[in-house]
């Protein structure tokens, strides 16, 4: 009988207005999301992504791996920016290289970054990027992406990179790229 009384109880809570509160900033923070996704999707600010550096940490490879490995991501992408009102940067972009194997990986998604301006044309950053990407070692099937990205700017030019995890052999690799703001 006492499960009864916890079962009523949770129930009770759950079904209480303060849990339809939640329900209202659940509602409102998606539509923050949206609206920031509308508003980027939408920009006129495009940019130009030239890879130019793939970095296999040497903690995670044997010598002969790292030899054998492509670090030179010769490719090119495009994106769609625009800075907020908190003058935070948000990005959609696609991107094609070549990888570790001499392979083209294309990937495509959504950045941002949190923005300090330490000068007037001086900017850092550091945000999350989450999109899909194709290799030809997994059958180019569609793999997410969520990582860290980091950034330096001065003007329109920026230097911006991203870490992708991994394991022993695989992922641990610090690619690198240019992005050249076109006004």
């Amino acid at each position: 009988m006492n499960h009864f009384y916890l079962a009523i109880t949770l129930i009770t809570v759950f079904l209480s207005p303060a849990a339809y509160a939640d329900d209202t900033v659940n509602d409102s923070t998606w539509s923050h999301i949206e609206d920031s996704l509308s508003k980027t999707w939408n920009a006129e600010d495009y940019e130009l992504l030239i890879p130019i550096n793939a970095w296999h940490n040497r903690h995670y490879y044997s010598s002969e791996k790292i030899d054998s490995y492509n670090e030179n991501p010769w490719g090119l992408g495009i994106g769609k920016y625009r800075y907020d009102n908190e003058g935070d940067w948000h990005s959609f972009y696609a991107m094609a290289f070549s990888d570790s194997h001499k392979d083209i990986e294309p990937v495509a998604g959504y950045a941002f970054q949190k923005m300090w301006r330490p000068g007037d044309q001086f900017r850092i950053g550091a945000g999350y990027t989450a999109g899909l990407t194709l290799r030809k070692d997994l059958d180019y099937l569609p793999i997410p992406v969520l990582a860290p990205i980091a950034s330096v700017e001065y003007k329109q030019l920026s230097l911006q990179s991203t870490y992708i995890p991994g394991g022993k052999g695989n992922g641990n690799i610090l690619f690198t790229w240019l992005r050249w703001q076109l006004k």
